[in-house]
């Protein structure tokens, strides 16, 4: 087992100080995508909302989510331990699970095979979406 990425948060309070903390570096890597794309200023006014910064932020915070990778035994031991709530996804006859537990006695998982980048990549998609869009 393994894990990846940087977030895990003990509770809600943490977890909006840090969503609060990237909203900055959001501002920013927007601002330098948008120079890159060579908006004039005008562009730049109309299509850069706060819309756009707020998902930049969204995409950036749950990018940096800290996730555990390990085999289905690792995570069923895991979760022996575990008090929460899970919410899982993927099928069940398949070697490997990515998960997330949130601050609030809840978490995300997901199955994987072969594809473990991606199977990270939408895990934090889902932590995002269930565990962290109304707290944050």
């Amino acid at each position: 087992m393994h894990t990846v990425g940087t977030f895990t948060f003990e509770s809600a309070e943490a977890a909006r100080a840090q969503y609060e903390s990237v909203g900055p570096a959001a501002q920013t890597v927007v601002r330098e995508v948008a120079k890159a794309m060579e908006f004039e200023r005008e562009e730049y006014d109309e299509r850069v909302t706060g819309d756009v910064v707020e998902t930049a932020r969204d995409a950036l915070f749950a990018s940096l989510l800290e996730v555990r990778v390990g085999s289905r035994e690792e995570f069923e031991d895991w979760l022996e331990s575990y008090d929460g709530e899970v919410t899982k996804t993927g099928h069940e006859d398949v070697d490997h699970v990515v998960w997330h537990a949130g601050p609030e006695e809840t978490a995300v998982a997901a199955t994987f095979q072969n594809e473990e980048d991606a199977a990270v990549a939408t895990l934090r998609r889902q932590a995002f979406g269930r565990l962290y869009r109304e707290l944050v």
